[in-house]
């Protein structure tokens, strides 16, 4: 094919792409046009109040942990250090006991996360919603 039918074809395809919508923001779905910015996204939550405090860690399932934050990022994913998971009542795994077992540091997923609270300043409560006998 000779120069002329190559530029004609490749203008005919981009006319086709601009007709269709398609190949707009640089060729990658989402990613910016060249020399534009996409604004960094912020953290749901700002975590760096709980840097090298101990935290509460629920997870989905039940789990529950205290550890030291020591990193984070935008995902929720945490790095904790000296973490101790609170162990559950074989028979009722709605049971916390007293036991605890040491895990050291560990790499939480944030997806995992149910609610994450500092020990200091907080104390836990008995739920107000559940009517005791």
């Amino acid at each position: 094919m000779d120069r002329g039918g190559r530029q004609q074809q490749q203008q005919q395809h981009q006319q086709q792409q601009q007709r269709r919508g398609g190949n707009q923001g640089g060729g990658r779905r989402g990613t910016p046009r060249a020399g534009e910015e996409r604004p960094k996204k912020e953290a749901i939550l700002d975590l760096g109040k709980y840097r090298d405090q101990k935290v509460r860690v629920k997870f989905q399932g039940g789990r529950e942990v205290i550890g030291v934050l020591k990193g984070y990022d935008q995902l929720m994913n945490l790095v904790l250090e000296e973490v101790k998971e609170t162990l559950r009542d074989p028979e009722d795994e709605n049971v916390l006991l007293d036991k605890t077992r040491d895990l050291g540091t560990v790499v939480v997923r944030g997806p995992l996360l149910l609610s994450l609270s500092p020990v200091d300043g907080s104390e836990v409560i008995d739920n107000p919603f559940i009517q005791q006998s």
